[in-house]
């Protein structure tokens, strides 16, 4: 059963450990060692694994993320949650609550 939990744009997000990452012509394809499978993250998937080098919050990948494209903030916000779960589901994505401040 996939976990259903929803991302939260509190929650800090992370590349998980374990991938091969390499740049085929702009677009980033991953092969998971955990899982044994190849992804092709494409431009923009491939941008936001990179912003994920070290953790975030949702909420500031979003930021960053319509400030570098041409997209609307509720745009963007439900296509990223959309790929961070798609990640998520995959074990590619490390996730936790953000400290209190």
């Amino acid at each position: 059963m996939i976990n259903s939990q929803v991302i939260e744009k509190s929650q800090l997000v992370a590349q998980a450990k374990g991938q091969i990452v390499s740049d085929m012509g702009g677009e980033k394809v991953m092969l998971s060692i955990q899982n044994s499978k190849y992804y092709n993250l494409g431009e923009v998937g491939g941008g936001i694994w990179e912003e994920l080098k070290q953790p975030m919050t949702v909420s500031n990948l979003i930021l960053r993320l319509t400030e570098k494209y041409e997209v609307e903030k509720d745009v963007c916000e439900q296509q990223v949650i959309h790929f961070l779960t798609s990640l998520k589901a995959e074990g590619l994505l490390l996730i936790q609550d953000a400290p209190n401040k």
